[in-house]
């Protein structure tokens, strides 16, 4: 079952959170990426998460048309294929879409799932995120209902942001600030919205101090402590036994966190992080020191002829693919899923 159902995608969800572990959520563009993500999990023996951002679906649905649908929907039926050659589990979710995309990505695959799910398959995708982060929390809400409603009537998992993660992704961006802090009434204000699985499962992007993109040490101040005060708020606030963690938590901006960040948000409820700076980094370095290296003969200098064996797209790949891979491995072990695979 190398794509997970939504009755095993819950189970792992599940499993993270009781086990304080989570899932390297890792941002693909291409069947190679895809491939390099399923390899990482493979080798640490973990399950997954594979996501695709609005703009990732717009390049792979090629620069003549852009087409985000095409694009999602063409990597999700091709993944469906190649991932049964690995020995994992795996999810397949959209990460960030705005309020203007709604339409032309997130919608539109809800309704293909729809389909699949009224013809008694299971649904492309196992989850879908709406970032409302720049519009109000109340505006932000409503939609989050209108969108949670379709996703549990088509068996899929919605993921909410409810307050900005710094930086840029995708076009959509927020300063850093005291903003990246969610509240305990933001929180509240989500659980009476949204519920607490009643109307449907959801996982919730709260703001710790995240920041989307590259960053040194120092220039970010993570909060993960923050987390548990709001488990702790909406927990009391419904009745919830002291400890328990109402929300399933992700973390978004985790390149570049420390390995005690990492672990406070763990036990704190976060089941999922998102990994994309560091997996396109580990996927372009190793191509970059081939091409340097092999200068004379990626390029027709003076000339010469070139060395097709090192401008073969193939040979330069490999090493792309193994390089992405190692640091999906390495992602796992952060977040404690290595050897946790569903059996």
């Amino acid at each position: 079952m190398p794509i997970a159902t939504p009755e095993v995608y819950a189970e792992m969800l599940d499993r993270a959170k009781a086990g304080k572990f989570a899932y390297p959520a890792i941002n693909v563009t291409s069947s190679q990426t895809l491939h390099a993500a399923l390899r990482g999990f493979a080798e640490a023996e973990s399950d997954g998460i594979i996501q695709i951002s609005t703009g990732g679906a717009e390049f792979l649905g090629g620069q003549h048309s852009k087409d985000m649908v095409t694009g999602a929907v063409a990597l999700a039926e091709f993944a469906h294929i190649v991932a049964k050659k690995y020995d994992i589990t795996v999810a397949l979710h959209t990460d960030h879409c705005p309020k203007d995309k709604l339409d032309g990505y997130v919608r539109p695959l809800l309704d293909v799932s729809a389909e699949r799910v009224k013809a008694g398959q299971n649904p492309l995708f196992q989850s879908h995120m709406w970032d409302g982060s720049a519009e109000t929390l109340a505006d932000n809400l409503a939609i989050g209902q209108e969108l949670l409603a379709k996703a549990a009537a088509a068996k899929i998992i919605l993921e909410v942001e409810i307050t900005p993660t710094g930086g840029e992704e995708d076009g959509v961006s927020h300063e850093i600030n005291d903003e990246l802090y969610t509240t305990v009434d933001d929180a509240l204000r989500t659980a009476e919205a949204l519920g607490l699985g009643e109307k449907g499962r959801y996982l919730l992007a709260a703001s710790f101090g995240n920041v989307h993109g590259v960053y040194k040490p120092g220039n970010v101040v993570l909060r993960p402590e923050l987390l548990k005060d709001l488990q702790e708020g909406v927990g009391a606030k419904y009745g919830k036994a002291a400890g328990s963690q109402p929300f399933d938590f992700v973390f978004h901006g985790g390149s570049g966190s420390t390995a005690e960040e990492i672990a406070t948000a763990l036990e704190n409820g976060v089941v999922k992080m998102n990994l994309d700076t560091d997996t396109q980094y580990a996927f372009t370095r190793p191509v970059a020191d081939h091409m340097f290296k092999n200068y004379d003969g990626v390029l027709k200098v003076d000339g010469e002829v070139g060395s097709k064996k090192t401008y073969d797209p193939r040979t330069w790949g490999k090493l792309a693919e193994a390089g992405m891979a190692q640091r999906v491995t390495e992602a796992c072990a952060n977040l404690r899923s290595t050897g946790t695979k569903l059996k």
